[in-house]
């Protein structure tokens, strides 16, 4: 009864801190609970009254009570009231910047003066590689300088407070360390909030981590050089990544390392990190469960002749070494808790059911820090695990006809991905098409990798080359991991992208996952759920694909990029800078369910060589390329862009300007070799992308009738306001709104509707609706909630 009791309540606060998404999310959860109680106040009465039936020989005996296991109501109301204040204690802990913050102190507006600043602070991490090559940490500010410029002295230095993402050239971080007081001389800024749909959000991710601005670090002074530096546990952990990269060299060093602590205590190579993920396997970077279950084995084989008062201190001692090592990660502190259940069901000689000492985890973990209830990691663990605890034993059981050990090996990652997959589904979108085969054939890789790595690591805070001689034995089993996963990746089809679903799918998904799991009648029927279950996911995907026009004007920088969207044809018009296919198209694209760009057309508009292009054709394959160009020859990129295409199967067309491309949607047209002008016509709408030209260029060339008035204007802030009232068409759309108040008083006495992707982000537009900015779009659904 306590424990049934114990669970009705965590799961309330948990519920709580979930329903913090919806309006009054916590009433919602005490009128449930309300509920509850009335709905078995009646059946609460019925189990003090004694059942009879009569027997054979006349006789009557009591009969048990089929609700007597339910919890008195009175748990159903404290449940309540506990997720109501759960939501109360979520919005009391949500990180916000004080008066004295580092963020209140970054100029605002259209500013264009860069201002430099000196900030000094503690290091409050080591450095690590970010994707563009550059040094990042967290720095806790203590003091902002400002440094003199044209405009007059700096000023009075002040006292701040905040915690402050820095980036910084990789010379210029190398040899700091956590602990360190440093003069970090930048740029501050406010981070941006995502600006394209799918795009990673910077702006919530520093406010996950409690910070509000950021640092574009040029040089860094250390502050005290004489002061001695302080032990750490950084310095173990450095230790044994040292000793497994002396001998076994990059990748494989890092990736046995991130084996064994987590790829967020390692620096581990991006390109390494993103085939595990794309691959299916990020799970096997992320120290947790299977590292703690195998710390614990090992400490009560060891000291399996020893008292139970022994191996309770020890595998104690050894949880907390490895909790310390790998930066209290969220997935391991569940990991952690659960072990330490164990330890104490050990020890007191009681079984401890693992479903309630997950809950327990939970519920501690998330009153500790309830905004990881929104913690992606947290959730896929929690998720994975509550899988192998519910599904595992039954999906064994049906698989009895094989040996156990491989039965074993194919129901871990099964139920792992059942419980996952609609998760990932609704954050990514994709589905790696042989996560499943590949997890049970890498199984035996990855344990024997972190075995080894577990055991080269003790041995390397003992005595560091014997660390690295034992990890050298890990170099084929790790090389041979990494040329598994990278054959695997480059299958046809390696992934699937389906599009991202909604959350009442989501939330019916798992609805049929959690009514297989505990009703008998849909034990049975397991298929027919499935069916459902795939059903919600494909049917709205096909009918969206089929039945959708829409144009989307990415917010890519100085360089339009157009994605149409035509009932499952997608045409894609420019790639922006390097970067831009990685972190802006190929998310977007996703998202929406696409596995292939049938018409891709490159203008080239600012001179960037098309490095993007390359960028896209890594994940998604290319029907037909055409691309226009001025200049004769073929450069490098080029060649490596036409042999991509071409390698799947697609047609690479250079194009010269003034040929036109007729995509059956759209019919596209750069206007000359001189001007980058591309004219479009979409659906009987005339579009004009202008690049980085002077606006009489383009006046004489609408003078002389080489160009028509358009219905919808891109181009430059710099020349917006000369081609809007020139043009005067109904939609501009600017990438910037670097504009001067006088500027945009005339402008904003125009007729022509203004979007400016820098302040606005995406523009879409369909047919049947008006053009609609992403970041507002988003603004307003997340008011109503």
């Amino acid at each position: 009864m306590i424990q049934t009791s114990s669970l009705i309540i965590c799961l309330g606060y948990i519920l709580g801190l979930l329903f913090t998404a919806v309006p009054w999310g916590g009433v919602w959860i005490l009128v449930l609970g309300i509920v509850g109680a009335i709905l078995f106040k009646r059946r609460n009465r019925l189990r003090q009254i004694p059942q009879k039936s009569e027997n054979a020989g006349g006789k009557t005996k009591s009969t048990p009570n089929i609700w007597q296991n339910f919890p008195h109501p009175r748990v159903w109301l404290v449940a309540g009231f506990v997720g109501l204040l759960a939501t109360v204690y979520f919005q009391w802990r949500i990180p916000q910047p004080t008066t004295e913050d580092i963020s209140k102190f970054i100029p605002t507006g259209n500013n264009n003066q860069e201002q430099l600043v000196i900030v000094r602070g503690e290091l409050v991490s080591n450095p690590r590689l970010t994707r563009s090559q550059r040094g990042q940490f967290w720095l806790e500010a203590t003091q902002l300088d400002e440094v003199k410029n044209d405009k007059g002295p700096a000023g009075v230095p002040k006292g701040v407070t905040g915690k402050l993402y820095v980036t910084v050239p990789i010379l210029q971080a190398t040899g700091l360390y956590s602990g360190q007081e440093i003069a970090v001389t930048g740029i501050l800024y406010q981070p941006k909030a995502a600006s394209n749909p799918g795009a990673f959000d910077f702006r919530k991710f520093l406010k996950q981590e409690g910070s509000f601005a950021g640092l574009i670090g040029r040089q860094i002074n250390i502050v005290d050089t004489s002061k001695k530096r302080q032990w750490g546990l950084w310095q173990v952990r450095e230790r044994i990544v040292r000793s497994q990269v002396r001998w076994l060299g990059i990748p494989e060093g890092p990736l046995v390392s991130a084996m064994v602590l987590g790829s967020k205590a390692v620096d581990l190579p991006y390109d390494i990190r993103d085939l595990f993920v794309r691959a299916g396997l990020a799970h096997a970077l992320a120290a947790s469960g299977f590292q703690t279950s195998l710390i614990l084995s090992v400490i009560l084989q060891l000291t399996k002749r020893a008292k139970k008062a022994t191996q309770f201190t020890l595998g104690f001692l050894a949880l907390m070494i490895f909790l310390s090592l790998t930066g209290f990660q969220p997935a391991v502190l569940r990991a952690v808790i659960m072990g330490f259940a164990a330890l104490v069901g050990l020890f007191l000689k009681r079984k401890v059911k693992q479903l309630g000492s997950l809950l327990l985890a939970a519920t501690l973990l998330l009153i500790f820090n309830p905004l990881w209830i929104w913690d992606l990691g947290f959730q896929l663990s929690f998720l994975a695990t509550l899988g192998l605890i519910v599904t595992v034993p039954a999906i064994t059981e049906r698989l009895n006809w094989l040996p156990p050990a491989i039965a074993s090996l194919i129901a871990v990652p099964l139920a792992a991905t059942v419980w996952t997959l609609p998760l990932q589904l609704l954050v990514f979108g994709v589905v790696p098409s042989y996560s499943l085969l590949l997890n049970i054939i890498s199984t035996p890789f990855i344990s024997i990798i972190s075995i080894g790595g577990i055991i080269s690591a003790l041995a390397a805070l003992i005595w560091p080359e014997a660390g690295s001689a034992l990890a050298g034995l890990l170099h084929y089993p790790t090389d041979w991991l990494i040329k598994l996963i990278e054959f695997f990746s480059n299958l046809p089809g390696n992934s699937i992208a389906v599009g991202s679903i909604s959350t009442w799918q989501l939330i019916t998904i798992y609805a049929l996952i959690i009514l297989v799991w505990l009703v008998h009648w849909w034990q049975r029927r397991w298929w027919f759920a499935s069916l459902i279950a795939f059903g919600l996911v494909l049917v709205p995907a096909w009918h969206s694909t089929n039945t959708l026009f829409r144009i989307t004007v990415m917010e890519a920088s100085t360089e339009p990029v157009v994605v149409i969207q035509d009932r499952g044809i997608v045409t894609l018009i420019n790639s922006g800078d390097e970067g831009t296919g990685r972190f802006t198209i190929l998310p977007f694209l996703q998202q929406q369910g696409v596995n292939q760009i049938d018409w891709a057309i490159a203008s080239d508009f600012q001179g960037n060589d098309s490095n993007a292009w390359l960028e896209i054709l890594q994940d998604l394959s290319i029907k037909n390329f055409f691309a226009y160009s001025s200049q004769p020859g073929n450069t490098i990129t080029t060649q490596a862009i036409q042999q991509e295409v071409q390698k799947h199967q697609g047609t690479y067309q250079p194009l010269t300007p003034g040929q036109a491309v007729n995509t059956g949607s759209i019919v596209a047209q750069l206007i000359n070799d001189q001007l980058p002008v591309l004219q479009l016509q979409i659906q009987g709408q005339s579009w004009l992308l202008v690049g980085n030209v002077k606006p009489k260029e383009v006046e004489t060339l609408f003078k002389t009738g080489g160009l028509s008035r358009p219905q919808v204007l891109w181009c430059s802030s710099a020349s917006l306001k000369d081609l809007v009232l020139m043009l005067q068409p109904q939609v501009a759309i600017a990438s910037s709104s670097n504009l001067d108040s006088k500027a945009l008083s005339e402008l904003s006495q125009s007729q022509t509707k203004l979007f400016f992707t820098g302040t606005d982000g995406a523009i879409q537009w369909t047919p049947k609706g008006q053009f609609e900015a992403f970041i507002q779009a988003t603004e307003n659904k997340s008011s109503m909630l």
